[in-house]
């Protein structure tokens, strides 16, 4: 996947807040939490959440990795 989400993860640490927190706070299910750890296309309704949950910006928990940078 050119998405990936460890900006988000990074952030979850610097704000001490856990995966399962996220998850219970935005309202999203254990599947949902395992794309976003598996960096797999999740909604924008969910990126949405976790930007209100975290007051961030989309470029603060995603990044786009070119197919040709991958390598």
């Amino acid at each position: 996947m050119p998405i990936i989400y460890n900006r988000l993860w990074k952030l979850l640490i610097d704000k001490g807040m856990t995966k399962t927190q996220l998850r219970k706070e935005i309202g999203i299910g254990t599947a949902t939490l395992a794309k976003l750890s598996a960096n797999e296309k999740v909604s924008m309704d969910v990126i949405e959440r976790i930007c209100v949950a975290l007051d961030c910006q989309p470029a603060d928990i995603m990044e786009f990795i070119s197919e040709n940078k991958r390598d």
